[in-house]
């Protein structure tokens, strides 16, 4: 979706980083006074969500930039942190939460680094083991083409030994990162799925091809790498494209070097049903077997999942029989029927995650 407007809050209008960021794009820009006026102007279109990627607004984060990731009590959660940059994203995925989760979407990019880089200053100084990410309200990468963000961020991590940046993307915009300097403190994550699945859902989006060698190329340059097999999705015939994106994968890669794979199945709020029949008429991710989970979401019916998730981790296991595997929000009657333990065993998620990051990442566990 190419970019058709830019605007800039009359606030930050003076940040270096605008001055940046506008020499990059070669659109008009427009400084505004009142930001709501935009958001007014894109939610009054006929599709809201399309509009809202093809505006960039320039901000301010007048709030913090390092939040708990929004899990919820009834599903165990990995006590991620986000690193909140900006939000939404010019890739249109049917599936994406996104659609949703802002009252306008439009996409934001906060441009008060002084702000960003204090806070993560004061994040280091606790010496504490920290998983953190920019992939939870936007993709990690799609910045990359405007901001200098990631060339700072990487080597703004590479210098503490107790946290652990996560880019993650469905994009291949990875060539920004091939002479910074990270000493392993940096993790790129794709999110993968089949190719039907992304040729179907996954509008301007990296083929799975694309995004594997991309992973390729940064694994060259000695990043430890992530992926996540989330949302998948059940139809006839996905267990045996499932299989071949884990042959391809590791075709690509190499097991040591990965951190962590995520698996979770399709799971929505009621309200995205309609906006996917509105917005993609010809998907049919909707119309599954699913019940309503205990944190409101639709899910698949649990012995699907179960079924599904087993063989995804015995496929996974056939490559990589070390390589920590987790689930996304789930309980702990899927992770006994799938894994054959609940994280609880093991001194609960957060800590297998924190203690594969030390040793792939070579962080200090504290």
């Amino acid at each position: 979706m190419p970019l058709l407007k830019l605007y800039i809050d009359q606030q930050v209008a003076h940040l270096p980083q605008v001055v940046s960021i506008r020499s990059r794009i070669d659109v008009p820009a427009v400084v505004v006074q009142n930001v709501q006026e935009i958001f007014k102007s894109v939610s009054s279109s006929d599709d809201p969500v399309q509009k809202g990627k093809s505006v960039l607004l320039l901000t301010r984060n007048k709030g913090a930039f390092v939040k708990k990731c929004p899990g919820t009590r009834v599903y165990t959660c990995c006590g991620y942190q986000i690193l909140h940059i900006g939000t939404f994203c010019t890739m249109d995925c049917s599936y994406c939460i996104l659609q949703t989760y802002f009252q306008s979407p439009v996409l934001q990019y906060f441009v008060n680094y002084d702000d960003l880089f204090l806070e993560l200053d004061n994040l280091f100084l606790k010496k504490k083991t920290t998983r953190i990410g920019t992939g939870e309200f936007t993709d990690s990468m799609i910045w990359e083409i405007w901001t200098d963000l990631s060339s700072r961020l990487v080597p703004k991590f590479s210098k503490q030994s107790h946290a652990v940046l996560e880019l993650k993307t469905k994009t291949t915009a990875v060539q920004g990162l091939k002479n910074l300097r990270h000493n392993r403190k940096t993790v790129v994550a794709w999110s993968l799925n089949t190719d039907r699945v992304i040729n179907n859902e996954e509008r301007n989006t990296a083929s799975l091809s694309a995004r594997l060698r991309a992973a390729a190329k940064c694994e060259s340059w000695e990043y430890p790498l992530g992926f996540h097999f989330d949302p998948m999705i059940i139809y006839d015939g996905c267990e045996e494209e499932y299989r071949v994106v884990v042959e391809k994968l590791f075709s690509h890669v190499s097991s040591k070097n990965i951190v962590w794979i995520s698996i979770g199945t399709f799971r929505f709020m009621p309200p995205l049903k309609s906006i996917i029949q509105k917005r993609f008429p010809k998907s049919k991710i909707i119309y599954g077997e699913f019940i309503s989970g205990l944190d409101g979401k639709m899910r698949y019916f649990k012995p699907l999942r179960i079924e599904l998730y087993r063989k995804m981790i015995s496929w996974i296991r056939e490559y990589a029989p070390e390589v920590l595997i987790y689930f996304c929000m789930e309980d702990d009657e899927v992770w006994q029927k799938s894994m054959g333990f609940i994280p609880q065993d093991l001194g609960g998620l957060p800590r297998m995650l924190d203690k594969s990051a030390a040793r792939i990442c070579e962080l200090n566990v504290g």
